[in-house]
């Protein structure tokens, strides 16, 4: 239904988005040596290898040894680096790179690619639990971003962000609008569109975890729904400025006051 293009929110505690920024790259690497740079066959194997399969997670099913190029543990996380297509990648990536700066910066770097790998994590276990049987690979990095979404609308509902709306109108809307409409969609399409190709279930599991962990993962005094920051004043020591106008401009200076004494 949108599209985030842009949005005007300025980072507060880092200069530079180093984490987004690095996901960003090494998604679209592997894309290009597992999708336009290779073989059908390298690229089947790469997502059979390092997709998520539930039936094999939950031992329902074996993969054949040949196949396997890491624990199945371990495909909690590497499915989130792998895209089917160029239009797959690009939708993710958009998201990433409008919201997860912010995200980041609420968070601080290491916290955020804890946070950035928890949801895709959670992602892949919600899709695993309502597909458990199913040997189809899991790929994408949807659930992951999907918690950026879920973190950037209770961080940042008032901000406004710029969208496109079906591919076609550009609107500058409050957040809140557009995030919480897709975020609605994709429990709603849990519901009645579960078992399609398009795995609304790890939007969800990502959305969840996004909304949990950044509760507890925020730096300390960073504000939900675009509170306003307030930093408290020193009680000691603070020199309060003489105001000039015209009258007292003329008279001899007055010493400062120090507060709290």
């Amino acid at each position: 239904m949108f599209i985030p293009l842009h949005d005007a929110n300025a980072l507060k505690y880092i200069k530079v988005q180093y984490v987004t920024i690095s996901l960003i790259v090494i998604n679209v690497v592997v894309w290009l040596v597992t999708g336009l740079a290779s073989t059908q066959e390298f690229n089947d194997a790469a997502v059979v290898g390092l997709g998520y399969i539930p039936a094999v997670v939950f031992d329902f099913a074996d993969l054949e040894p040949s196949l396997v190029l890491v624990p199945e543990d371990a495909t909690y996380i590497t499915y989130a680096f792998l895209h089917g297509d160029f239009m797959h990648l690009a939708s993710n990536m958009i998201f990433l790179w409008v919201f997860g700066d912010n995200v980041e910066d609420a968070l601080g770097h290491v916290r955020f690619l804890i946070f950035y790998l928890a949801c895709a994590a959670a992602g892949a276990l919600v899709h695993g639990l309502v597909q458990m049987n199913s040997e189809a690979p899991l790929i994408g990095a949807s659930g992951a971003i999907s918690g950026v979404v879920a973190a950037y609308f209770l961080l940042h509902p008032k901000v406004r962000v710029w969208v496109l709306v079906f591919f076609r109108i550009p609107l500058p809307l409050p957040a809140v609008i557009p995030l919480a409409f897709w975020i609605a969609q994709q429990f709603y399409m849990l519901v009645v569109d579960g078992d399609s190709g398009v795995s609304w279930g790890a939007h969800v599991g990502g959305i969840l975890a996004g909304a949990i962990l950044v509760l507890i993962m925020r730096r300390r005094g960073v504000p939900l729904f675009d509170r306003t920051i307030v930093t408290p004043k020193a009680v000691k020591h603070v020199e309060a400025s003489p105001v000039v106008t015209e009258e007292t401009a003329s008279r001899p200076s007055v010493p400062p006051t120090h507060w709290g004494r």
